[in-house]
């Protein structure tokens, strides 16, 4: 075991407060927070017994950290990601990755001059069945991938009722439905059957009270010789998710709130359990805090890249473009600009 990190979590709100009470219970890092509300900042200070509490970025950057969870609101974390980078910290983003490509070629070409290293904090792939689901596919025993569907909902207030007053109201800082919630499947939809070459979509605001973005989105994706749908809202009353990928020789289910993925190869026949294990509320975010660590330890690549975050910012944007425009889009054009 090495030495404790020294972690820097940028940003204590509801996010940034989970990462840090779930990289403590790893016991592999000694952590700070900067948070700019005194109030906030105070509270989780207290809370979880944090001795360094910051009010002042540049003043926490100057002290004395090897890694950082950047965890403000979606339009912060390239500068955010950038100041930490120039003082030497190896990064884990929370998702999405920004609302815009401004300044990520310049991220990383100064994660590669500084040497240093940086993830991005989409948690799906933290989970256990998700990654046997993924590994029975390329087995090859069900063959070729051939159509995707993702099917999820919730109520949003019930789980965050304060969506009207945080990022969530507005679009230019993360907010909505397709940057807050579609964006988790749509990189887990890509980390099973590969990038999404082309899209297009529709998304309105249908039901939640107190904002105007988008809260109901669907999208028809072309992702090599893979057909992929996503439909998602944040108002039902079930909570739930699923990612059904069906082959040339079968057909496999990923269900998160079941904690399961299970398989079928013949018709009229049972599903068959793949992969199930019972998950603790926090059980994936202390997964993926211990996966950042191996990964700055050198023992594993990061569970998602800067490049594959950089992918579904990419599918974000093209989907509120396809929304605006009417028009299929093809997300390798915010890239490549």
């Amino acid at each position: 075991m090495t030495d404790q990190r020294r972690l820097l979590v940028v940003g204590v709100g509801s996010i940034g407060e989970r990462h840090l009470r779930c990289f403590q219970a790893t016991d592999r890092v000694d952590v700070s927070i900067c948070e700019l509300n005194d109030d906030l900042r105070e509270k989780i200070a207290a809370q979880y017994g944090v001795e360094r509490q910051y009010a002042d970025l540049d003043v926490a950057l100057a002290d004395s950290h090897d890694c950082a969870v950047i965890a403000t609101p979606a339009h912060l974390h390239i500068d955010v990601s950038t100041r930490a980078v120039e003082a030497g910290l190896d990064l884990l983003i929370e998702k999405p990755l920004s609302t815009n490509f401004k300044g990520i070629s310049e991220l990383q070409i100064l994660l590669q001059e500084k040497q240093k290293k940086a993830a991005i904090a989409y948690v799906y792939r933290a989970h256990p069945a998700l990654a046997a689901m993924k590994a029975a596919l390329e087995s090859g025993k069900y063959g070729k991938p051939v159509q995707l569907v993702v099917v999820s909902g919730q109520n949003f207030p019930t789980y965050r009722p304060a969506y009207r007053d945080i990022y969530y109201k507005s679009r230019a800082t993360g907010g909505g439905a397709v940057q807050d919630a579609l964006t988790h499947s749509m990189n887990a939809g890509e980390y099973l059957v590969g990038p999404v070459n082309a899209l297009v979509a529709d998304c309105s605001h249908q039901v939640l009270e107190g904002v105007d973005v988008e809260d109901t989105v669907h999208v028809i994706t072309r992702q090599g010789g893979v057909l992929g749908s996503f439909s998602l809202n944040q108002h039902q009353p079930a909570n739930e998710s699923s990612m059904t990928v069906i082959c040339e020789r079968g057909m496999l289910r990923f269900e998160y709130q079941k904690s399961w993925y299970r398989w079928i190869t013949e018709p009229d026949s049972e599903w068959q359990v793949g992969y199930q294990e019972t998950l603790e509320r926090d059980t994936l975010f202390q997964r993926q805090a211990s996966a950042f660590l191996d990964y700055l330890d050198g023992f594993c690549p990061p569970l998602c890249t800067l490049e594959e975050g950089a992918q579904t910012l990419a599918v974000n944007l093209s989907i509120l473009d396809s929304v605006e425009k009417r028009a299929w889009i093809e997300p390798a054009h915010y890239i490549s600009n």
